[in-house]
């Protein structure tokens, strides 16, 4: 058996606790995807139900106004000009795929690499926000909007930065942690 109690142990799990995903508990894993989620579309029912469509609700002027947007695109509105037939559609499979290749990701990571793991599911919760809009809506609700003169960003909403947030984890543990390369023995 201590082949099996070592495999425990490395999955985080071996003193018979809950299994771990990264240095969280997977129970907490879950959690944060479902609370992305749920603040995600809560923040988009409000705007929807506040805001008219386009409408800029100054927060600190000059810099960051709540705008409200449709992206019926993908990421940074890429495909929001083109009119095609289905496009609600192919931009659900297009995320959905995403989806899937994320997981599939996140079955190749060692158990070492417990930020890029975290950032795995900071990743999944917005990507599962914004799914969930372009199943049931055909486009995304987007309302963050930061500005300086002229030069806006593009809109965003929760499940974007949560995205943006997971992403960057990922990005620092690949560039400057390095536990995704293999060590000699």
């Amino acid at each position: 058996m201590p082949a099996d109690g070592a495999r425990r142990t490395e999955m985080g799990g071996g003193n018979g606790a809950e299994p771990s995903y990264g240095f969280l508990p997977k129970g907490a894993a879950a959690g944060i995807v479902v609370a992305i989620v749920l603040l995600d579309q809560w923040t988009k029912s409000l705007v929807e139900e506040h805001v008219r469509l386009y409408e800029s609700v100054p927060v600190i002027e000059g810099f960051l106004d709540l705008t409200h947007v449709r992206n019926t695109g993908v990421a940074f509105g890429f495909l929001n000009s083109l009119d095609i037939p289905f496009k609600a559609g192919l931009t659900t499979a297009i995320a959905l795929a995403a989806l899937v290749a994320i997981g599939f990701f996140a079955t190749q990571l060692s158990p070492r690499e417990k930020l890029a793991r975290l950032g795995l599911t900071f990743v999944v919760g917005g990507a599962i926000g914004n799914l969930i809009d372009r199943a049931t809506a055909g486009y995304v609700v987007d309302f963050v909007d930061f500005y300086w003169g002229g030069w806006h960003f593009w809109a965003f909403n929760v499940a974007d930065a949560a995205i943006t947030v997971g992403a960057s984890c990922l990005i620092f543990e690949l560039l400057f942690l390095k536990r995704h390369v293999s060590e000699a023995a």
